[in-house]
């Protein structure tokens, strides 16, 4: 019998362990996702399954810690509304969604959190793509500017760009499950969609048919050895600088308050230029605007 592969969990290291994984590779690797539908045929928390086996295979191969999941993300609102009222309709779509005044601010405390217990850098690896990641990269972006600490955020797509094409529940995004869980996807389910009360479509990609786990390997391999390419980036880089002074509330707050609060313009808040409005009758229209003004 094989003997356990070491944790490279956070929450599965002892103290003594944690200080010598940091010192080896102080690189925190921040899984990303939430719970949304991806047809009749997968998982709903694909996107996080997905992200924290990333961040668990890089952190076993080239170092760093793997922190907290993150199981919930920006949804729901914005440019979301209107591709869920498409897609979904008027069914319960089951969803983990946080608005981006939200999400935005536990990030920026969650990178506190990383800079205070000793990593010199952060990489968040998102499952979930469309967009929402560039309010990430926009806190992401003025906390390095306030700490020096680096902080690299990237949806799995973004990854491997110029070698596969993301989707949502198509033959790339299924394709990556098969090879992770297989037994998380039925692709007997795919006619499930057309029965009646079945709650239709649930956000499937038109060609999830022809998801293969063989492909799903490839795609996964490379998004793998991406982050691995980054996690050794930074920990060579980090040898150069000094750990972060002790963050406090006072100082997130002042970050907060420069990037405009919870009335800050983030991408994820409004439709895009272009895209119809979502009905006045639809579920989605009460969050179509993420505004508290």
């Amino acid at each position: 019998m094989p003997a356990p592969s070491r944790p490279v969990r956070w929450a599965e290291l002892r103290p003594d362990d944690f200080r010598a994984r940091l010192a080896a590779c102080p690189v925190a690797c921040l899984p990303l996702g939430l719970c949304e539908p991806h047809g009749h045929v997968a998982a709903l928390g694909l996107d996080l399954i997905k992200a924290e086996y990333y961040c668990e295979e890089a952190a076993r191969r080239f170092g760093g810690i793997v922190a907290p999941s993150q199981g919930y993300h920006i949804h729901e609102c914005g440019f979301h509304a209107p591709w869920l009222e498409e897609v979904v309709g008027e069914e319960n779509p089951f969803l983990a969604a946080l608005p981006p005044h939200v999400m935005t601010r536990l990030f920026l405390y969650q990178l506190r959190a990383f800079a205070n217990a000793g990593f010199r850098a952060v990489i968040g690896v998102s499952g979930h793509a469309g967009g929402s990641q560039e309010d990430l990269r926009r806190v992401a972006n003025a906390f390095t500017a306030r700490t020096r600490l680096p902080v690299v955020v990237k949806t799995d797509p973004e990854w491997v760009a110029g070698r596969f094409r993301g989707d949502h529940a198509g033959r790339y995004e299924i394709s990556q499950l098969l090879a992770i869980r297989p037994d998380l996807v039925d692709l007997n389910l795919l006619r499930r969609q057309q029965e009646p009360g079945s709650g239709g479509r649930l956000a499937l990609g038109e060609d999830a048919v022809e998801a293969t786990a063989g492909e799903g390997r490839a795609i996964n391999e490379a998004i793998i050895e991406a982050i691995g390419a980054a996690v050794r980036e930074l920990r060579d880089a980090a040898k150069d600088h000094s750990a972060a002074p002790l963050l406090t509330y006072a100082d997130m707050e002042a970050i907060w308050s420069a990037l405009g609060g919870d009335n800050a313009p983030w991408h994820s808040a409004s439709p895009k230029p272009g895209q119809p409005p979502v009905g006045e009758a639809s579920r989605w229209k009460p969050c179509e605007h993420a505004t508290l003004s």
